[in-house]
């Protein structure tokens, strides 16, 4: 069999793998996936229904596999298994409180059609795979939150929560849920909140009460990281320049604080923020290494860190 027909055969596989994981499959999608033209998409389906998979749809309106047909179990490849095992160390030490039963019952019917060989490589092998958290993990007031969301946003229904702030106030929002992210160690959900009318994030562990309600909304938000660029507050430019040495540690954080551009020079990097925390966020991050940064403007962001570092240094004279 040469190379061509090889090709074909995996990429066949994979289609009906995709029909068997999807409601309904477009034929554009399978050939940017592929990264082949629609037309081969269409002879990969015809060779499938001549293999007597019943396939309904047509080209332009996307396939599925026929109501109630069953195929034999999927085979995994080894590489495959081993992605399993490391996926699960991290589900369990990442995943949220409330999915961790459902991922651990779902990982199980994956084992249970793994081959007899496959299951031995896990169990030989998963005792040499560990995450190693450096953030404890928060504790929330509720146990089934995430799925109770999660159920919302697929029956598109209202939300009706009690949060509690930073500041120990206990409000009640019904809220319309966009979606939920995991974000520096919090779960938090993106939601139109009918109180405030406009988009906020909440952070789970501060969810003291959630219950669905029967009312609809039919708005359709798209997707959750469009919202989470948007800024409800004014954005200041703050302007650094930090010691070539300390910038190995500010990987993740300089994104999170606006990073807009960063500029190496002789003296050192100038990095260039948009922020909407100017005076409290940003100059409280800036404190952990201040030692090896100098703030080129705004002039009340120094003023500011000075506030902060001689309060620090009289309360612990």
């Amino acid at each position: 069999m040469n190379d061509h027909y090889l090709k074909k055969l995996d990429r066949v596989t994979a289609i009906l793998t995709q029909l068997q994981s999807k409601s309904v499959v477009r034929a554009q999608d399978l050939a940017e996936k592929f990264d082949v033209s629609i037309r081969t998409i269409y002879r990969d389906v015809k060779t499938l229904e001549n293999a007597g998979i019943p396939i309904v749809g047509e080209a332009g309106n996307g396939y599925s596999l026929m109501e109630g047909y069953k195929l034999p179990p999927v085979m995994f490849t080894k590489d495959e298994v081993l992605s399993f095992i490391t996926a699960e160390k991290l589900m369990q030490k990442f995943s949220h409180q409330s999915l961790g039963d459902h991922y651990q019952t779902a990982m199980e019917k994956v084992r249970s059609v793994l081959k007899y060989s496959d299951k031995n490589l896990i169990q030989n092998i998963e005792k040499q795979i560990d995450v190693f958290n450096f953030h404890t993990q928060p504790e929330d007031s509720l146990k089934n939150v995430i799925p109770i969301i999660l159920d919302s946003i697929a029956d598109k229904t209202q939300l009706t929560i009690e949060y509690q702030t930073v500041d120990a106030r206990v409000s009640t929002r019904t809220i319309e849920t966009v979606g939920v992210f995991f974000e520096f160690n919090f779960w938090y959900i993106m939601a139109y909140c009918t109180l405030r009318n406009d988009f906020r994030q909440f952070r789970i562990d501060r969810i003291l009460k959630i219950s669905k309600t029967q009312n609809p909304f039919l708005q359709e938000y798209g997707q959750v990281n469009d919202y989470r660029k948007k800024s409800h507050n004014q954005k200041e430019k703050a302007k650094l320049l930090v010691d070539k040495k300390i910038m190995s540690h500010l990987v993740n954080s300089k994104r999170y604080y606006g990073l807009i551009e960063e500029v190496e020079t002789s003296e050192g990097v100038e990095l260039t923020f948009e922020t909407e925390w100017i005076n409290d966020g940003f100059p409280r991050w800036l404190i952990t290494f201040a030692d090896y940064a100098t703030v080129l403007e705004p002039e009340r962001l120094r003023t500011r860190l000075n506030e902060l570092l001689t309060k620090m240094t009289e309360r612990h004279q």
